[in-house]
């Protein structure tokens, strides 16, 4: 088995950077989902209820700050936001937390882009939130993701849901961080522990999945027949959720690589 793609989401919701190398750290993949739009009232938002999010481009830029651009809409460069920017209270799923906004000039464009009062915020390592609990260890912590700082999908479990739907579908639906290659179809639901390169992973637990993978990830168009969501709700159920890909917490620091072997150790 060998890891076969990374993929990293700098701005939760928005598009996917595709690297050959990244480190991981406490949060994950560096830079992974630190910043997060939200509206007027410190709700998180995302392709859920704003597909066009989908077509919204955030990278780093050389300063360590973020370059927002889409189809339309003027480039922009946002710095980091400094120990001085003002916090905001901000909402992710049943977390509360205050986090730097990133200034009026970010939020006048995300306004802007998505149609209504929009602000832009940074979480820094210091502010993120715990792990759901009952699946991490007192000091795991998690950015904007939904719940954990990682999710891996094998190959093989793409190409199985491929099939029983009947066409080709683009892994990006679904988000990984880490895609495996190698390995039977579905085999990461019996895994514990694995270890890429030279980093050691907890496998915690599925990923439950939602209307935001009928979302086409080059067009921002939901699929009318509502897949691959309507197959997988055939096959893929357990304990009342859609599962497909499974979410992990790293144990310590390091560098993956696309084309690192990964090996099963639990």
């Amino acid at each position: 088995m060998h890891l076969s793609a990374l993929y990293r989401y700098p701005l939760k919701s928005a598009k996917a950077e595709a690297l050959q190398r990244s480190e991981v750290d406490l949060l994950g993949l560096n830079g992974d989902r630190r910043w997060m739009l939200v509206n007027d009232t410190g709700r998180f938002l995302t392709q859920r209820a704003l597909p066009h999010m989908s077509q919204l481009s955030a990278l780093y830029n050389d300063l360590g700050g973020l370059q927002l651009s889409a189809e339309g809409h003027p480039v922009l460069d946002i710095d980091l936001p400094g120990e001085s920017a003002a916090l905001r209270g901000v909402t992710v799923w049943g977390d509360t937390l205050q986090v730097p906004d990133a200034g009026d000039a970010a939020a006048d464009w995300v306004s802007a882009f998505i149609g209504s009062p929009t602000r832009l915020v940074y979480v820094p390592e210091a502010r993120a939130r715990h792990i759901e609990a009952g699946y991490g260890l007192d000091d795991d912590r998690v950015a904007f993701a939904d719940g954990f700082p990682l999710l891996l999908i094998g190959a093989a479990s793409l190409d199985d849901l491929s099939e029983r739907v009947g066409r080709p579908l683009e892994m990006l639906r679904f988000r990984p961080n880490l895609v495996i290659e190698g390995s039977a179809a579905f085999a990461e639901d019996g895994w514990k522990r694995i270890r890429i390169g030279e980093v050691e992973f907890r496998v915690a637990k599925p990923c439950g999945r939602c209307i935001l993978t009928t979302v086409d990830p080059q067009t921002g168009v939901r699929s009318a027949d509502r897949e691959p969501l309507t197959t997988l709700k055939t096959y893929r159920q357990q304990d009342g959720e859609v599962i497909f890909g499974q979410n992990l917490i790293s144990d310590g620091a390091g560098m993956l690589e696309v084309g690192m072997p990964v090996t099963l150790l639990d």
